[in-house]
């Protein structure tokens, strides 16, 4: 376990939650991280969930949502945009595609979609591509102080 540890896990473990990790072989040629993870691991994409580093103005947020559907950006600020992905990967301390919503450098405010509240877990990275980490949303909601909302459109 000690090769597959990653902030996100070690927030997870402090905080004394239960997850499980699910880890793939990453495939550089995938085009959506998230789903890859989903087709991988034979995954519903609505159960997992990427993490999207946006900026509202000069401030940085994060939003979950689905796999399978895009963010609404309406849903987190009028003036939201994806954010730059050098300054996302600088703030949150990882790699794109590998951006969890646990054990960033800097705690954004975090907001998760509320379709992730249908499931009993669900699965977000885990803080490098190719690792999964399923939580219950609750504690996801938990760690991270996250509002949820609708934020997703298919």
């Amino acid at each position: 376990m000690a090769g597959r540890q990653t902030p996100a896990t070690r927030a997870a473990e402090q905080a004394g939650i239960a997850y499980t990790l699910h880890e793939y072989d990453h495939d550089p040629r995938a085009a959506s991280y998230a789903g890859e993870a989903a087709a991988v691991l034979g995954l519903d994409p609505e159960r997992v969930f990427k993490t999207l580093v946006v900026a509202v103005d000069d401030d940085l947020a994060v939003a979950i949502v689905p796999a399978a559907d895009q963010l609404d950006l309406k849903a987190v600020g009028k003036r939201a945009a994806l954010a730059d992905t050098a300054r996302a990967e600088k703030v949150t301390g990882y790699v794109a595609g590998g951006i969890s919503p646990l054990g960033q450098r800097r705690a954004l405010p975090t907001f998760l979609d509320e379709t992730a509240e249908l499931f009993d877990t669900i699965f977000v990275s885990a803080g490098r591509r190719g690792l999964e980490i399923e939580l219950a949303p609750s504690d996801l909601v938990a760690l991270t102080g996250a509002d949820v909302r609708p934020l997703a459109r298919s």
